[in-house]
């Protein structure tokens, strides 16, 4: 248990800055689970595609978090972390824009081209607003200070599902519910363009909000001019300097499974409650809810738990509470089955498997920024090259989706009656995951006491 005084979590000099920052964490917060649910989605708008080939949304997605990350990072060095915000934030309004064009092409991949560019401003984005959070104080309170900042970013998750269940969703299915078998193929093309508009208006409607929160930015005087403290370093030489540190590498490997775990627990969700359950992909989305909502508020908790507990230790918690969450997932999937209460909604069915895979979130929330904070420790200016590491990781939520969607296709998600059981099985993908995140804390912990008793 931690017995030192922290210092202020934020300064109150740039309280407003720090408040602006958090709104782009909420953002892209926004962005992430707005998408989730249209993988499954895109299986009716594109009945010809299969799980794998809609989760290629995740791939184009997450691949340009891989893609951008570098660039990002040559921003905050060559004009600082406040530019790298602004360009992250125009090339997520561009790609917000892009989803009108797509809508007009009446076919998946230019949306899949729309979800890359987005995906690219929020890799741009995450590069620079990360370390910039950290930057914003004394480095003994940054990693809660990138926690409270990242306790924002699910209150923009919960409005993204708003909006995907209540904009996206629920209109989907009134439209789909006007399909025949049979129809004139020009009466198909019709809904299907009103299909697409549905999908793409959120997105749309997104980028024209956000460009005032850019021009809010820009304009802001008091935002913190975090300085270069050696300009002439070569990017080669902080390679290797990153590469020489093992606590860095392990971040690194443990962010990519961390997102891998978390785009393929909420992405797969749908499939898992409409298989289990037997309910329609709008009712699927109030059990998500329920799982966004803990995860926001869980974030809120293991933050003020920082406040007495090591990051690390309590990372090491969280991941063992998520490997076991992952096998209750498993092989819970039709156990325990018993009638539930959902707020605002009422009844509902529950079973062992979906209240272990809503309780993953809850151990999820903490994951990633403490993962980035404790992978930052101790890298000085090097934490700008390092952040865009920390984020081509989430690279993790393409590969491993897609790996699940594979999964599920393999254990016959496509068959009849089916999607359940496949689903279940394929949270295989997401047991790993923990285990190897469990095993970076451990050796994170003991790094820590280490370099305490070093320097004591």
């Amino acid at each position: 248990m931690s017995e030192q005084k922290p210092s202020a979590i934020v300064p109150k000099s740039i309280l407003f800055p720090f408040i602006l920052l958090s709104t782009c964490f909420a953002m892209w917060g926004l962005a992430n689970n707005m998408t989730d649910p249209l993988v499954k989605a895109f299986l009716k708008i594109f009945p010809e595609l299969s799980t794998a080939q809609t989760a290629l949304i995740q791939n184009a997605f997450y691949g340009a978090y891989f893609v951008l990350a570098i660039p990002g990072a040559v921003i905050a060095r060559k004009f600082g972390y406040k530019c790298g915000v602004l360009a992250g934030l125009g090339i997520y309004i561009l790609g917000g824009l892009l989803f009108y064009p797509a809508s007009l092409m009446l076919s998946f991949t230019p949306f899949l081209f729309a979800f890359f560019v987005l995906a690219g401003g929020l890799s741009i984005l995450e590069t620079n607003a990360n370390p910039y959070i950290i930057a914003m104080g004394p480095e003994e309170t940054a990693t809660r200070r990138l926690n409270l900042a990242q306790s924002f970013n699910p209150v923009g998750s919960l409005i993204g599902l708003f909006l995907c269940k209540f904009a996206i969703l629920t209109k989907l299915e009134v439209v789909n519910a006007r399909i025949e078998e049979g129809m004139p193929a020009d009466e198909v093309q019709a809904i299907q363009v009103e299909q697409l508009n549905i999908v793409m208006t959120p997105y749309f409607i997104a980028a024209l909000v956000l460009i005032v929160l850019w021009v809010m930015i820009a304009t802001n005087k008091k935002m913190p001019v975090i300085k270069e403290h050696d300009k002439k370093a070569h990017v080669g030489e902080t390679i290797s300097f990153l590469l020489s540190k093992p606590n860095y590498i392990f971040a690194v490997v443990a962010q990519f499974f961390y997102v891998g775990a978390q785009i393929a627990v909420w992405t797969y969700t749908f499939h898992y409650i409409t298989g289990q359950l037997g309910v329609a992909d709008s009712e699927a989305m109030n059990y998500h809810m329920i799982a966004i909502i803990s995860f926001s508020l869980s974030r809120w908790v293991f933050t003020a738990l920082m406040a007495y507990f090591k990051p690390s230790t309590l990372l090491a918690f969280a991941a063992g509470m998520g490997t076991l969450c992952s096998l209750g997932v498993i092989f819970g999937g039709d156990k325990m089955a018993f009638q539930g209460y959902i707020p605002f909604v009422g009844e509902a069915p529950f079973t062992l498997g979906v209240i272990c895979l809503i309780s993953t979130s809850v151990f999820m929330s903490l994951m990633f920024p403490t993962i980035f904070g404790l992978g930052s420790r101790g890298l000085g200016e090097a934490t700008k090259l390092g952040a865009s590491g920390l984020i081509m990781a989430i690279l993790g939520g393409a590969l491993l989706t897609l790996l699940q969607g594979k999964l599920i296709d393999i254990f016959g998600g496509s068959e009849e009656g089916m999607m359940g059981a496949a689903a279940a099985k394929s949270y295989v993908v997401p047991l790993v995951c923990f285990i190897v995140i469990a095993v970076y804390a451990i050796y994170s912990m003991k790094s820590t006491d280490e370099a305490q008793s070093e320097s004591a």
